[in-house]
């Protein structure tokens, strides 16, 4: 039987929901090249993007109840915790000034090789206390798959 808590459980909502955040990624830096337009600069769109975001999240977290009160525990994170955000603001910026010079399917197709570069070896050595998950041909294959893709992107 199909309800709406079923769904949230399901492994299919989930794989949707990355096919859409994936989507989501050339199209905000489409926008943010608009915007950075209007305001000359990319990294003034950067900045309005992360002001922007900052209060949805928010929102958000209003609107669903997040307690706040658990925002304390900040203080026990190690050092490393705190760089995510920026680098988010390092991502984006490069999004915005990348797209327009190399094109968006070429930044994505960069950026999707990168990931699958560094993904690599935060499983191998299990970095950041993710689970270990030795480099195989497999993999290095799926990198070298990747690899092409860029190189047929940027060739035509």
């Amino acid at each position: 039987m199909f309800t709406v808590r079923s769904m949230f459980t399901s492994v299919y909502f989930y794989l949707i929901l990355a096919l859409v955040a994936g989507a989501m990624m050339p199209t905000q830096a489409a926008i943010n090249n608009k915007l950075a337009g209007y305001v000359a600069s990319p990294i003034s769109a950067a900045f309005i993007s992360f002001i922007v975001g900052t209060v949805g999240l928010l929102v958000y977290v209003l609107a669903t109840g997040t307690p706040l009160s658990n925002l304390l525990n900040i203080k026990d994170a190690p050092p490393i915790a705190w760089i995510g955000g920026l680098l988010g603001a390092f991502f984006v910026t490069c999004t915005v000034i990348l797209a327009p010079r190399i094109g968006v399917a070429m930044t994505f197709s960069l950026i999707v090789a990168g990931q699958m570069l560094i993904t690599l070896v935060l499983d191998h050595f299990g970095f950041l206390g993710l689970p270990v998950k030795e480099i195989s041909l497999a993999r290095i294959g799926g990198i070298l798959l990747i690899t092409a893709g860029v190189v047929i992107i940027r060739r035509f």
